[in-house]
This record gives structure tokens, sequence and C-alpha cells, in this order.
């Protein structure tokens, strides 16, 4: 068996500090989980079983090797190059996967999944947030100081010597399990199998992170109908055309597959400048209007007092692209990979094509790299100019968009992500003034940048030094809207403007439940809307929502495609809201909550909103079958190309 010591010794080295790393975060979450012996130990026997499978995939090279190597090679000057160099090259990959696996954590509470599948592509970025925000020659001493201690400790045990002084014999039998093993783990064990608990946090806690990143990988666009509950398409568009039947909806589409409807204007139609903010991780639970103590948001809280304010608005999910789908498609989160990633994105209806219609200009403005993420891949394609911080990246050549770069003479501040707030303003202000100069109205949308780790800004700005907290990004992109409008009230085009600012998503939407609800809660506001005074609106609403919203108290009359409706037409009943990740799709009803799960589960709560604890419920089939409708139907009109705005 000494032959065997080395590929014994690297998997009893992974399983032992992937438990220690187990253990780490089974603490460090232990106040969100349900502590019990049997959950504690199923967690650790789960955990287990899953690391076998990934030490399984690493050691797989070297079996073969063992197996294909002639006894007369062993101890040879080629055995040992090749020995030492997979053992460096697998203990290096493990050390700096546990070591990634933390900021992960401390960052999304979960195993790695689809955001580090995506992180990967975007490499720029993700190094340079990395390098900005974590010492890294610290970390990389640490992690080759850990590689050649464990090196140093397999040479006392004189490990390698044992593998280089023995022929291989009898041991080609307990071989061909390790042939097997990644072959059972690859065909039959989904990463899926290690969510057994109720609690979000045991479930991530069981799973390994280099077997989650894997599955993500493979699996990162989710086909609806092979893993969600379905009923028959007729009968979900059935119930859909009559959820979304409003007063002022016109006559729907006599196509049996579409929502195609006319939206009937009830006032004479304005049409003022409209610029949209969309905050990067902006939780509505930092604005002291909702509770916060902080006082990182008096801009924010004192426009609140003086606009159209959503009081009652949820995220759809919880990451940018899935903001951006939710708030310019107007339609619930598709599964898996939002749309804004995927192919067949372009050309789709969206309120880029309403603005279009009355006569605006569309421009879509980013403080990075529009690249990232595939954003100028998507807005360009939808009928959007582009304006942002490019590094050459070109659109393709069926784009007609124009593309405006934000230039280094422009730039005060800039971090991994991009310039800062207040730059991306500067250039919005330049643009607004062009616009107005030719006399055309203009929709405008930010995607901002500085509420995003590494948190550094501009210094002397705010209270809170650059780099030191959420608390000083969040202070900062309020301070920089402020600055904004200040400025903005000084131009001729400012009465006619209406600003519309709400959150993509949540700064954290971890918890114990399959969906946190309260973690979907965003502030969003229409500010400087005329002939409109201030107002509280405490119906229960989406992003998808928003603009529906505007377009009403415009009175446009339109085409809609859209599932967001305006929401002073909502009944008491009709009242919900869309919550989802990339793998649950949830519908919020007042305090009624029912997810969808990709093994083809539909679970129901009664959300108790003071808490935050979701109470299981018996099978609903009303709500059953009204979820269905909405997430199906959007999937078949994605799939089969009826979202596309006609030419």
């Amino acid at each position: 068996m000494k032959r065997l010591s080395l590929l014994k010794a690297i998997t009893i080295q992974f399983l032992s500090i992937s438990l220690i790393v187990r253990l780490v975060f089974y603490f460090w979450s232990f106040s969100e989980i349900d502590f019990s012996i049997t959950h504690f130990l199923r967690t650790l026997a789960t955990g287990l079983f899953f690391d076998i499978g990934v030490i399984s995939f690493f050691v797989l090279v070297y079996i073969i090797y063992l197996m294909l190597l002639s006894n007369k090679w062993v101890g040879s000057v080629f055995d040992k190059i090749f020995s030492y160099f997979y053992y460096f090259l697998t203990t290096l990959i493990f050390t700096f996967t546990f070591f990634a696996e933390f900021t992960f954590w401390e960052e999304f509470q979960n195993r790695f999944n689809f955001i580090a599948v995506d992180y990967l592509i975007y490499t720029y970025e993700v190094v340079q947030n990395i390098n900005q925000s974590y010492p890294i020659p610290l970390l990389l001493t640490i992690i080759f100081s850990i590689v050649f201690l464990l090196f140093f400790i397999l040479k006392k045990r004189k490990v390698f010597v044992d593998t280089f002084a023995s022929p291989l014999k009898k041991q080609r039998g307990l071989l061909l399990i390790g042939l097997v093993l990644p072959l059972i783990y690859g065909f039959f064990i989904d990463n899926n199998h290690a969510e057994w608990s109720k609690n979000r946090y045991e479930n991530e806690v069981s799973k390994a992170g280099i077997y989650s990143f894997f599955a993500a990988f493979r699996n990162n666009e989710l086909s609806y109908i092979d893993f969600y509950k379905t009923q028959d398409i007729d009968v979900s568009f059935s119930v859909l055309k009559e959820k979304l039947k409003t007063s002022k909806e016109g006559l729907f589409s006599a196509k049996k597959h579409s929502i195609e409807r006319i939206i009937k204007g009830d006032s004479l139609e304005q049409k003022p400048n409209v610029i949209f903010i969309c905050i990067e991780s902006l939780s509505a639970d930092f604005l002291a209007h909702y509770g916060n103590t902080d006082g990182v948001t008096p801009i924010l809280d004192s426009l609140l007092q003086h606009s159209i304010n959503f009081e009652n608005l949820y995220a759809t999910g919880t990451r940018t692209i899935r903001g951006m789908e939710a708030i310019t498609l107007s339609i619930p989160p598709s599964p898996g990979r939002s749309i804004v990633k995927r192919k067949n994105n372009r050309g789709l209806y969206n309120i880029g094509d309403v603005f279009k219609e009355k006569g605006y200009d569309r421009t879509f403005f980013y403080g990075g790299d529009g690249y990232f993420d595939n954003m100028n891949e998507f807005f360009g394609g939808n009928g959007f100019d582009i304006v942002d911080r490019g590094r050459g990246y070109l659109f393709g050549d069926s784009f007609t968009a124009k593309r405006t770069n934000i230039e280094d003479a422009e730039v005060v501040f800039e971090n991994a992500w991009g310039v800062c707030d207040e730059d991306i303003y500067t250039k919005v202000i330049k643009e607004a003034d062009k616009s107005h100069t030719a006399k055309k109205p203009f929709f405008d949308f930010i995607m901002t940048t500085s509420n995003h780790r590494p948190y550094t800004y501009p210094e002397g700005r705010i209270d809170i030094s650059s780099g030191e907290s959420r608390n000083g990004a969040v202070k900062y992109t309020d301070y920089a809207i402020g600055e904004f409008l200040k400025n903005a009230q000084q131009k001729p085009w400012f009465a006619n403007t209406v600003f519309v600012i709400m959150a993509d998503h949540c700064a954290s939407s971890a918890g114990k439940w399959e969906l946190n609800a309260a973690k979907y809660h965003i502030p969003a506001l229409i500010y400087n809307l005329p002939n409109r005074g201030a107002q509280q609106v405490e119906v229960q609403c989406s992003q998808i929502d928003v603009f529906p919203t505007l377009f009403g108290y415009l009175g446009w009359t339109y085409t809609s495609h859209f599932y967001g409706k305006d929401i002073t037409t909502f009944t008491a009943e009709g009242q919900r809201a869309f919550i989802g990740n990339y793998r649950k799709l949830g519908l919020l009803k007042q305090n009624k909550l029912t997810v969808l799960g990709d093994q083809k589960t539909a679970n129901f709560y009664t959300w108790n909103k003071t808490t935050n604890v979701l109470i299981p419920q018996k099978v609903n089939e009303a709500e059953l079958k009204e979820i269905i409708s909405y997430y199906q139907t959007n999937d078949y009109l994605y799939k089969n190309g009826l979202m596309k705005r006609k030419k």
C-alpha cells in the first residue's frame, strides 16, 4: 500500500481541511440555524459525502497515472517530478479555493454558485475588486505558507519516500474504485441532493464549494418545463390574462399565446424628460424612513417626503442583472440565468420601446465597462445608446447603438467597478444638455456602482473614510444623488424632468428560509412629477410595476407586452410581488408566499413580516395555478421568440 501513500495523504488532507471550513461556516451562521445534534451530524455527513465526490474527481488523474506507469519507472526522476507537481498543484488549488470560499461566504452567505461562475468571465473587474478589498500579498503569503507547511508535514512523515520506494502490486483493484466514483457522482449525484433541510444555511453548509461551483457551471440555464411545475399552457395564458386586466387595459391580442394589449391613458399626455437612477445594492432598511438609525441616507429620506414613495415594493432578485431584467422588460424573474446574460436577448419589447413611441432618446449610463455582465449587449441590442467607461470591447456589426466613452479627463475617482457616482452624474448632465439643445426629450437609465465592495469613493465628501464600510458607501451614494440633483436644478431642463430612483436589489438576500422575503424590500420613488404632489403608496408591488405606473401618471396610451401594471389600478386582492433567486421562484401576496423549486416542488407559507418567519401551509390550488401561470408563460414567451418587438 506504500505506493498509494501520497494518494491517501492528499485525500485525508482535503477531507480534513474541508471539514474545518464546514465547521467554521456552521458556527459563523449558528444564529440562523435551528440547532439539533441530529441536524448537525447530518450536515457533517452530507458534507463528507460531497467532499468525497470532489476529491474523487481531483485524484482521478493521479489514479490513472499510477495504473499506467510501469513499475520500473517507480521512483524515477519523471515519477518524482510528476508526483511533486501534482501534489503542489492540487494543494494550491484546494487552499486557494478554501480562502475564496470565505470571501464568497462573507458576501453572499452561500457556497459557490451562479455568481461565482459569472465572475470567472469578468476577470478584470473581479481581480481589481479583490485587490482593492483584501490584502492580496498577505493572503498569497498565507496560502503558499500553508501549501509548504503541508508539504513539510508529508515530508517529515516520509509519505514521498514511501510513494517512490514501493511499486504498485495488488492495489490496482482498489484503484478501480477511484475510477468508478467520479462516474457515479457525475451521472447520479446532483448538487440539489445536499438540500435536505428546510433551513437554507444547513443546506449550504452541507454542500462542497467546488462541487457547487461545477454544478452551477453545468446548469447555468434552467429549462422551466424540465425543472418546475407546469400546467396546460393554454390554462396558464388564460389565468395570466385575467390577472393582467385592469381598468386601463384595452383589447388583448386575439392570439392565444400573447399578452399584447393597449393601455389607455386617462388624462392629457405629458412628455417630460425621465432620468432613472438604479442604485446598486440599496436595501430599504438602510433608510431612516424604514427604521435605520445610522443616518446614512439623509438625501433619500428627504426626497421621500417630496415624492411618490413606493412604500411596499420588492426586488425580483438578488443581482443587478436580475433587477435590469425586471425593470427593463417588466417581467417576473426567469429561472437560472437572467435574460440579460442569455442568447437571443436582442430586439425584446421593453420600456425603451414605449419611450421611443413617444419620441424620446434612450441612453444607458454605466460607470464601468458595460461589457461586464453583458449589459452593453443587452441595452445596445434593445434600442439604447451606451455611455460607459469602456476598455475597447466593441459591439457586433448588427448594433445600431451609439457608444460614448467616459474619458480620463472626466474622471475624478475610479475603482474596480468603474468611476464614482459623481463622475457618472456629471456625464449624465452633459448628455442631457445636448438632448435639451437638440429639443429632444430623453430617457436616461443610470446604473450606479459606488455602493459595492470595495466601498471606495473620493475622500472628503462624507464623514466616513473611503473603503471603511458598507455604511460609508451608502452614505456616499446618497451624497452623490444630492449633488446631482443640486446641479440638475440649475439646468433649464430640470423643471420638465422626472427622476425615478430605485435599487436594483438588496445588499444581502441571505436567510434561513428558501426565500427571505424581507431581504427583497427596496426603496423606490418618483420625484418632480408634473402636477402631482407627494404621496406614500402602500400597495404591495414589484420592480416590474414602476414604469407602467409612471406611464399611467403621464397619461400615456401605448402598446404593452408587460407583466407589470399601473399600481393605481390594483385591487386589494390583486396586490402581489415577485421575488426569487436563480433557482427559487416566488409569488408574494400580502403575507402569503408561494415558492416554486427546481425539483418540481411547490411550497406555501404565511409570512410573519414582523419576525420574518415563514410558517408552512397546506397546498393552495388557486395560488399554485396563479404562480405557474406567471412563470410558465414568461418562459414560453422567451423560448418561442414571442417577446420580440414587431419590426
